[in-house]
């Protein structure tokens, strides 16, 4: 079972990270956009209900099997230089997603490689149904893993209450049912086609990342939506925070053979891991550039790698 599909809005004539939407203008920055919701909170809907069960048997029978594991990996999963360099090829240079017919499909696809060359300010965005207590934990949860990523990428990378850059959406189904203004507020270059998809997210992908470049500079980002399903159980929707906003920084796609990784579907981890950590550093090291292929980018990668874990054993 899938836990996350990363789709992608990237500039018109742009490299595709997974779908394509025009966006000829700048990203510009707003005020804070108002709550899905109105600010009492409605009582959840029946499908909203059944998302909640859904996710809470999905999330138990995971942790009965052994996975969902939050420890980053361990003597059972080393780590090499070689595979390294092969698994930051098939995540960050490869495509999971591509548009079609008025909709996104699961097409695995040669990309360049793409990442934020400006600062990431990350704020998040709660529908009326998620409690103060609730926003107050999940807004150090991702403020915390803010801090974790900037350390690791050496990119400026920090929470903000308004003025950011990457939205990280809370909603549940009635919410992201009617999420469609919100989303025009907070990025109006956004397509129909892409508000369609958001909104209309089904229960079995448990999340989401869309990025945004510009037509001029297609293989740099400058703006991304995620979108964190509040019917999660705790495990799970940290989970979905921590693989959307690393993909949205530039690791679009999953690789079966990553290991460990939270860009698997096999869904062994939870949290990012060691080796995750290893991917952003390579991905934001300075002597890789955007719009890199793959060729352009192996030799450099294995010098990086062969630094980070010691050779090509």
């Amino acid at each position: 079972m899938r836990r996350i599909w990363l789709v992608s809005v990237a500039g018109a004539g742009a490299a595709l990270l997974s779908a394509c939407e025009p966006v000829t203008s700048p990203i510009p920055v707003h005020r804070p956009p108002s709550l899905v919701t109105g600010p009492e909170p409605a009582e959840p809907s029946e499908e909203s209900l059944a998302f909640a069960r859904y996710y809470e048997s999905v999330q138990q029978r995971l942790l009965a099997q052994g996975l969902l594991r939050t420890d980053g990996g361990g003597p059972d999963t080393p780590i090499t230089a070689r595979n390294l360099v092969a698994n930051f090829e098939r995540i960050a240079l490869y495509d999971e997603y591509t548009f079609s017919g008025g909709r996104f499909v699961a097409q695995q696809t040669p990309a360049v490689l793409r990442r934020w060359e400006r600062p990431v300010r990350l704020q998040p965005h709660f529908g009326a149904s998620v409690s103060e207590a609730q926003q107050e934990t999940d807004r150090a949860f991702l403020s915390d893993y803010a801090d974790r990523l900037a350390r690791v990428t050496g990119q400026s990378i920090r929470t903000v209450g308004a003025g950011g850059n990457f939205h990280v959406l809370y909603l549940n189904r009635d919410e992201q049912l009617a999420a469609g203004p919100l989303l025009r507020e907070i990025m109006p270059s956004l397509g129909e086609a892409t508000i369609n998809e958001i909104t209309r997210l089904p229960r079995f992908n448990f999340c989401s990342v869309y990025a945004v470049s510009e037509a001029s500079n297609p293989s740099v980002y400058v703006a991304a939506i995620a979108i964190i399903r509040t019917e999660h159980p705790d495990l799970l929707r940290q989970s979905c925070v921590h693989e959307e906003v690393a993909q949205g920084l530039g690791l679009p796609n999953d690789s079966p053979t990553a290991r460990p990784s939270i860009f698997n579907d096999d869904e062994e981890f939870a949290l990012l891991t060691t080796q995750d950590e290893l991917l952003l550093k390579m991905l934001y090291d300075p002597r890789l550039s955007p719009g890199m292929t793959a060729d352009e980018a192996r030799p450099i990668l294995r010098e990086i790698a062969d630094e980070l874990v010691g050779g090509p054993s």
